[in-house]
């Protein structure tokens, strides 16, 4: 079989999997990348949740000596979810990110992926191939883009004309010689509609993205937040849509192709107050299959006492006065004596006074002052 038709092919049979998109480019450095990375590296504008070597990002034929192309792929998800829980007082809810509804797309993906390898291997003889989702070292957006999949646009999401910009990326390196496709243009052109309403001004500029600002990046966290970001959260439990939502280029995409990814409501959007109690083997058992788990309950726990607070629920006091005086762990403590002096009433302000005498960790007796402090405004 010659490479034109082995080609045609490999894309047919990627469609009949549930590829909704693939395309193809070289096996070339990605140079021009490798430039941006290291000034975000020098601007500590990363995650840390990359790979640290840029050359690796990069550089495709470190990953696979023999390396000739780039195989690069796109599984279109849902922007809406039908019949949403609405949160009500006495009842609020968090929201999971759309990239964490249905099942973990890191999955999903690497069942393609793990299907593409072996038609390769049964077509080819002596190929090789090396295949990633997110977690792996190049730089997902960056192979979609050259590949022809869509533009990056300002927002750094890769946007489609079919499905906007929600959409699942992955990739494959192989020593197969692929006619490459031709990337697309920018079609963002004058409109900033996604760095105008980034919450946090973590969208520096078109393209270049602070991370450590983003919420997105904030939510995974397992710290104590940051004081100036704790407001911007919202009910966001996990992820942040927002500069996604303002595209232009997102209207009327709804997307709902695959069942994995359609939304469980009552995951999507829970129910904030039991997550403060929720077990390990509760959560795993819950939300252990989307993506939004992969760091564990503490983060979305820290996340959904903060919502709390966004809402002022006064429903939720002493269930946070049971983790303020009763939990193991500073973080949840700490955001617990935040949350009360947030949300306030005497039930509030007698717990902080309380836990003032008892509380030992310097990071907890902190936000306990910045609770009582609301007291004083």
């Amino acid at each position: 079989m010659n490479i034109h038709d082995l080609q045609h092919q490999f894309i047919a049979y990627a469609m009949s999997i549930g590829v909704d998109k693939i395309g193809f480019t070289t096996a070339a450095p990605f140079t021009e990348l490798k430039n941006r990375l290291r000034r975000q590296q020098e601007l500590g504008y990363q995650s840390g949740f990359e790979e640290r070597d840029i050359n690796k990002r990069t550089e495709p034929l470190q990953l696979l000596d023999e390396a000739e192309s780039i195989v690069a792929i796109a599984m279109a998800y849902p922007s809406r979810m039908p019949n949403a829980p609405v949160g009500k007082k006495g009842a609020r809810r968090g929201i999971f990110c759309r990239a964490s509804w249905g099942v973990d797309y890191h999955t999903a993906l690497r069942e393609r992926l793990k299907l593409l390898t072996a038609w390769l291997e049964e077509h080819v003889e002596g190929v090789r191939v090396e295949s990633m989702v997110d977690t792996g070292a190049l730089v997902d957006r960056a192979v979609a883009e050259r590949a022809g999949i869509g533009w990056s646009a300002k927002n750094c999401a890769i946007i489609t004309p079919e499905f906007g910009s929600y959409v699942y990326l992955g990739e494959l390196i192989t020593n197969i010689p692929f006619a490459p496709d031709t990337p697309m243009e920018d079609e963002c052109g004058d409109c900033r509609l996604c760095l105008d309403v980034c919450p946090t001004g973590a969208l520096i500029e078109g393209g270049q993205l602070n991370a450590q600002r983003c919420i997105a990046f904030l939510t995974q966290t397992k710290g104590m937040l940051p004081d100036e970001f704790r407001t911007h959260i919202g009910n966001r439990l996990y992820g942040c849509d927002t500069c996604q939502t303002v595209c232009p280029k997102n209207k009327g995409k709804i997307n709902w192709l695959h069942e994995e990814f359609q939304p469980d409501p009552e995951l999507a959007k829970p129910l904030l107050t039991p997550l403060l109690t929720i077990s390990n083997k509760e959560f795993k058992a819950k939300f252990g299959h989307v993506s939004g788990s992969w760091r564990g309950k503490k983060p979305i726990q820290r996340n959904a006492i903060l919502a709390l607070a966004h809402f002022k629920e006064e429903a939720a006091v002493p269930n946070l006065v049971a983790l303020l005086t009763k939990d193991d762990r500073p973080v949840i403590r700490g955001t617990a004596a935040w949350a009360l002096g947030k949300i306030g009433g005497e039930q509030a302000q007698a717990a902080l006074l309380t836990a003032m005498l008892k509380e030992t960790d310097e990071e907890v007796l902190g936000e306990i002052d910045k609770g009582l402090a609301f007291f004083n405004q």
